[in-house]
């Protein structure tokens, strides 16, 4: 692996850890929205990662194969971002808001702060070890560098 290669890594990580900050700050500034522009209320968004260079539903003997010969994958990246199907919507009464259906109560958004906080801990946490060794890689480089002029 050369010292390039680690360079990537670490881009990558923080290129998508950027990313997944960019939309838990979504989810928490869409929290109260009732109503999206096809007129339903929003839905809490998810990152999903996976290794670059992965295809798919490979066999493990190949992915085994792949790995063995060229270190397979040299970063992540964004495989795609889902809307939350699991969580369910917050039904609130409150009969005077013109979102609320004949009953009274008003569907919010499923985000949680306090989950999305915490992902946006997470995800913080997540960039400052790529800036970490990114810049640990940059001090073992310039090290090489300056050997031969001792």
């Amino acid at each position: 692996m050369g010292i390039f290669t680690s360079f990537d890594i670490s881009a990558s990580g923080l290129t998508a850890q950027r990313y997944r900050m960019d939309v838990i700050s979504e989810n928490v500034a869409n929290a109260n929205s009732t109503r999206t522009q096809d007129g339903t209320p929003y839905r809490r968004k998810v990152v999903v990662f996976e290794e670059k260079g992965v295809r798919g539903a490979d066999s493990f003997s190949s992915v085994l194969g792949t790995v063995t010969k060229n270190y397979a994958g040299k970063g992540v990246k964004v495989a795609g971002v889902y809307e939350d199907q699991k969580t369910e919507m917050n039904m609130v009464y409150d009969p005077s808001n013109p979102d609320a259906d004949e009953n009274g109560y008003v569907t919010y958004p499923n985000v949680n702060i306090i989950t999305e906080m915490t992902n946006l801990i997470d995800a913080s946490r997540a960039y400052e070890a790529n800036a970490t060794a990114f810049n640990a890689s940059k001090s073992i480089a310039q090290r090489g560098l300056t050997m031969g002029n001792g």
